[in-house]
């Protein structure tokens, strides 16, 4: 089968397509003949080598972590999937596997049934970005239509998610963008929208009981200037030292560095499938065949484009 692995930590150039073998499955697991493959941020960070204490060094690794495809084989295990089965999922090592090859083999827990309405690349869309927003909601804790909430870099596919479900608590949303997707967030759910290409956020005399940055340019240390006294500043992009001075940090500031980590789960699933097919709209803005797979993560990585990118198999 064809895969997209790299030998080396590096920028786009490292990806190459090789031939490996099918892979086989235990007792399980499925095998998935992967249809579509939707890029993360997480996949460059560790390609680039950005979270080798996680990753480690060994070559090659291959990369994509959410995929949607056909059942291809079961396990004697499995009992809820059978063959032929449209469905979507995560590797089970995001940090060493990836799912960019004609087949992948995972555990039938890190997968879930395809809703008919949706195509194969806005279902490996979901797992990740989906996931993340979900926690993110979970940390911001009760929320009603009087929480002020701000996202920064709010349409990319994070926001995605966010703007609808914070949409469907009737929280009241800010949305920062560019200009070409001030209508999408407004139609996701923000009340108001600031362009950041015409309005700095920071200069606006308004106070939020919430900040989440998405983009990761903000930073807690400009997010404090627009935070009430006891508001919630969201980081799911943290540097490694930010994981752990937030927490000492926190102990003595009414305004407190929240960081985010997540990892797709059943109960994050249930969330999610259940906003699917109650609405919640999910836009990939560009889709590359598996023969581009480079030049879809080159397009990835210079960001601005609205929700997700995906690559689909030939």
């Amino acid at each position: 089968m064809k895969a997209i692995v790299y030998q080396k930590f590096g920028n786009t150039d490292v990806l190459q397509t090789v031939e490996q073998p099918k892979p086989s499955i235990k007792s399980n697991q499925v095998l998935v003949r992967v249809k579509a493959v939707s890029i993360n941020p997480m996949d460059w960070k560790i390609r680039k080598g950005e979270m080798k204490l996680m990753s480690g060094s060994k070559f090659p690794k291959n990369t994509g972590v959410d995929f949607a495809g056909i059942i291809e084989d079961t396990g004697s295990d499995v009992t809820d999937f059978k063959k032929g089965d449209e469905v979507f999922g995560v590797v089970k090592n995001m940090m060493k596997e990836g799912a960019l090859a004609d087949y992948v083999s995972v555990p039938s827990s890190l997968i879930w049934k395809k809703p008919v309405h949706i195509s194969f690349a806005q279902a490996s869309s979901i797992p990740v970005v989906g996931s993340a927003a979900v926690t993110a909601l979970q940390k911001m804790g009760n929320i009603n239509a009087k929480t002020q909430i701000l996202v920064n870099g709010a349409t990319g596919g994070f926001g995605m998610f966010l703007l609808q479900l914070l949409k469907q608590q009737g929280a009241k949303v800010t949305a920062v963008t560019s200009t070409k997707a001030v209508e999408y967030a407004k139609k996701w759910g923000a009340g108001s929208v600031i362009d950041y290409t015409k309005e700095n956020v920071l200069a606006q005399n308004i106070a939020y009981d919430i900040v989440i940055d998405l983009s990761g340019k903000m930073g807690y240390a400009n997010a404090k200037k627009i935070m009430k006294a006891r508001a919630l500043f969201l980081n799911p992009v943290p540097k490694p030292v930010e994981i752990p001075t937030s927490l000492f940090k926190n102990l003595f500031t009414g305004k407190k560095h929240i960081v985010i980590l997540s990892s797709p789960s059943a109960k994050d699933m249930d969330v999610l499938l259940n906003a699917v097919n109650n609405g919640v709209q999910i836009e990939v803005s560009k889709v590359f065949p598996f023969a581009q797979s480079k030049e879809a993560y080159q397009y990835a990585e210079q960001g601005g484009y609205i929700g997700k990118v995906a690559i689909e198999m030939e």
